[in-house]
């Protein structure tokens, strides 16, 4: 075997009593894309921290080796020039400045002691030709898109001459078209030499771009196999320690109840006086079910759950009644109070207050049960049941006092769950309840599913990921531009069928 060109050796990492790595072992040879797979929590950060330079030598026990040579990273700085660039979820760049200007900042082209702007965009346009982007290199960043701005962090790391290119996460908010090219310009930078460590929760994604996997877990290094190998069942198994049968744990079979939900001839405009985008939307939910709700980006599955929570649109026309009892002028607080709940697709601009505490945020949506006379809160009684709530849902945190916005991502949407489950509902929404989550925490969410349903709750389910979708839900409803496009049976499901429904072209396929 060829030197590698990045090789971790023994890395061990403590903060306090804390120990984040234990004597890491991660080869990373000239040329490949390698990806590196684990739970939250399992070191993946940390790791990349210390080949970043932000964790500095000496802070650590064990070796980092460049091209065979030992490295001693102080700064980021010292890992740029050794070759290494990290592209995290959070860009690097400043919305007000240009394309060309940011793929520049701090070390613009010079004339004497001048910026040269008309080397700075002569070099910024040919480099966004070389990545086949039609991109201005005079648009302000904050026109773009979060896949454009994804690919100008590239287009800035490779004019460092990197070598090493490290994405965390790089396509946790983009669309199924931007992930694709963006694993088509990955799979470009290789065939032309460039080697990069790639961390995703998504194994799709893992399988279709790496040449090898490593598995982190509990900080340590669990195993590292080449592409020809791994299976998505035996990497699944080495991120959680176990053996997991179906990803999706099939729920007992039981009569579904009472209708809970009924929703008929819904039209919803964005705006009074604006034309219709949801249209003619019509279904029933009974307890003990889970329909699903599927489409493409922009179908209006997010809007659909919004506006049954009283938090967005216009009725134009159509009646929803919850529990036979009409719903006409919904609110949130209307919502709540009626036993609707909604977990929102963001959980970190709508679901959680992230300076806040874990006890906090979980008994945000439900202090009315703790309000007593005088409008005088029960705090005892209210850290009871966020107790009860918190060790329920095993949040992993030292206690309902941490920090939310210190909890790692699966553990963060734990709390968004029981924060609408104090509310003590009767129908539960979930946006996109696994999105950037480990595959542990997702199995988790999977089985508090099962848990409502089994409880005679009614569950409404939208994810982008088919295979989700499939494997939970009774039913499946996809949408197509704001109107259904199909619905479906369990027997009736197939990858095949509900594309074309998502599309407009079940009756083509």
């Amino acid at each position: 075997m060829p030197t590698p060109l990045l090789q971790a050796r023994n890395l061990t990492k403590r903060f306090g009593g804390v120990t984040a790595l234990r004597a890491v072992n991660f080869e990373l040879q000239a040329g490949e894309i390698h990806a590196l797979c684990g739970e939250n929590g399992a070191g993946k950060s940390t790791l990349i921290k210390l080949l970043s330079g932000i964790h500095r030598h000496g802070s650590y026990e064990g070796e980092l080796l460049v091209a065979g040579r030992v490295a001693e990273f102080r700064s980021i700085r010292d890992a740029e020039a050794a070759g290494i660039a990290v592209i995290t979820q959070e860009f690097a760049l400043v919305d007000e400045l240009s394309v060309a200007e940011n793929i520049f900042l701090g070390r613009p082209p010079r004339r004497g002691l001048r910026v040269d702007w008309l080397e700075m965009h002569r070099r910024a346009a040919a480099l966004l030709a070389d990545f086949g982007l039609a991109i201005s290199p005079e648009t302000p960043v904050r026109q773009l898109g979060i896949g454009q701005k994804q690919l100008i962090e590239i287009v800035r790391a490779m004019d460092k001459k990197s070598r090493v290119l490290v994405l965390d996460e790089p396509s946790a908010a983009l669309t199924e078209q931007e992930v694709t090219v963006l694993l088509d310009h990955l799979r470009r930078l290789r065939a032309q030499g460039t080697t990069c460590i790639y961390i995703s929760h998504k194994l799709d994604e893992v399988f279709a771009i790496a040449d090898r996997v490593t598995v982190l877990r509990d900080g340590a290094t669990i195993t590292s196999l080449p592409r020809a190998e791994a299976t998505v069942p035996l990497v699944i198994k080495h991120m959680v320690g176990r053996d997991l049968g179906e990803l999706f744990p099939r729920r007992p079979n039981a009569a579904r109840g009472e209708v809970q939900l009924a929703v008929r001839g819904l039209n919803v405009a964005p705006a009074k006086g604006a034309p219709p985008f949801l249209r003619d939307i019509t279904f029933e939910l009974r307890g003990g079910e889970v329909l699903g709700f599927g489409g493409l980006m922009g179908a209006g599955r997010s809007e659909l759950l919004l506006h049954l929570f009283g938090a967005w649109g216009h009725r134009v026309a159509g009646e929803v009644t919850l529990r036979d009892q009409s719903f006409s002028n919904p609110t949130p607080r209307a919502a709540i109070a009626r036993g609707l709940a909604l977990v929102s697709e963001d959980r970190k601009r709508y679901g959680l207050i992230l300076e806040q505490s874990v006890g906090f945020n979980l008994s945000l949506s439900s202090l009315p049960q703790f309000t007593r006379r005088a409008a005088r809160l029960d705090l005892a009684a209210e850290q009871v049941r966020n107790q009860q709530i918190f060790e329920a849902l095993r949040v992993k945190a030292p206690d309902q006092h941490a920090r939310v916005g210190g909890l790692s991502g699966g553990n963060q949407q734990k709390v968004v769950l029981g924060k609408s489950l104090m509310t003590e509902p009767t129908v539960v929404m979930l946006d996109e309840p696994t999105r950037g989550i480990d595959v542990g925490a997702k199995l988790e969410v999977y089985e508090l599913i099962n848990r409502l349903t089994a409880e005679g709750k009614a569950v409404i389910l939208v994810s982008s990921e088919l295979p989700e979708l499939m494997g939970l839900s009774d039913r499946l409803i996809m949408l197509h531009e704001g109107k259904i496009g199909g619905e479906f049976t369990r027997g009736e499901f197939s990858q095949e069928r509900l594309l074309a429904a998502a599309m407009g072209q079940l009756r083509a396929a």
